[in-house]
């Protein structure tokens, strides 16, 4: 099983992505930086998308993946049936953009919309994905997706603070998640939903008295130019866990 992280970021610029992962060349999940990041060819190679939640940083390059497999669809596009209603209606609705679920052929359109039910495993292309509600300000799943050979990835998306019935529904071999500010900006991050590291290690600590152990762990949705400081304190942090955590960037390949 093989992660490419083709997005890392919450903002962008040359140097920087917004959020998209890759798996196995054939699952990406969320669409950040989906086209602007793969070649043609390898959006054909891609099969499924899977978004997590309807903020535009996880979606926008649904729209060109979409005139790219103009021809070459159905593309299955799964996620929670609000989120699809968002895309559909402020995103694919025939005013910013085509809606690519009716076109170029009813019969044979370029995006398919699949809609999820949270805490329900489903079959995706051989891989069992099993999509899990996270604490963010807009409703949001995150994925554990488990390759055939059992192996398996475990991305939050966006995410604060956690219950500890979500680490109780996961095992994963390696953990994705999110640190998107630095300590300094911790009560502005719990109030829109997200971790910094101070709070990433109290989700670590949670994850390690349910499971028992620590996977590897990855970063993505980091701020560019609070990154300097994030990497500072998410090394302090794995000292302190004795954990191995690694600042997600674009193009960064990991075998599980």
């Amino acid at each position: 099983m093989e992660l490419e992280i083709l997005g890392a970021h919450n903002c962008e610029s040359r140097d920087a992505k917004l959020t998209s992962l890759l798996i196995d060349r054939i699952i990406a999940i969320d669409a950040g930086s989906l086209t602007s990041s793969l070649s043609l060819e390898a959006q054909q190679r891609v099969k499924a998308i899977l978004i997590t939640h309807r903020h535009f940083d996880h979606i926008r390059d649904l729209a060109t993946f979409g005139m790219n497999a103009y021809m070459s669809g159905p593309i299955n596009i799964y996620a929670l049936d609000s989120v699809l209603e968002v895309i559909s209606t402020h995103l694919l609705n025939e005013v910013v953009y085509p809606d690519f679920r009716n076109k170029p052929f009813p019969d044979k359109p370029a995006l398919k919309f699949c809609p999820l039910e949270p805490n329900r495993e489903v079959l995706i292309e051989g891989y069992a994905v099993l999509p899990l509600p996270v604490s963010h300000n807009v409703p949001t799943i995150g994925y554990q997706v488990t390759a055939p050979d059992k192996k398996s990835i475990f991305y939050t998306s966006d995410t604060g603070r956690n219950p500890s019935s979500l680490w109780e529904a996961v095992s994963p071999g390696l953990l994705v998640t999110e640190v998107s500010l630095p300590d300094k900006f911790e009560s502005f991050a719990q109030d829109s939903g997200h971790l910094t590291p101070r709070l990433l290690k109290q989700e670590l600590l949670d994850f390690k008295r349910v499971r028992g152990y620590l996977p590897p762990i990855v970063t993505v949705h980091m701020s560019p130019h609070v990154e300097g400081e994030i990497k500072e304190e998410v090394a302090q942090v794995a000292e302190e866990l004795a954990a191995t955590i690694t600042l997600g960037y674009e193009g960064m390949k990991i075998s599980i």
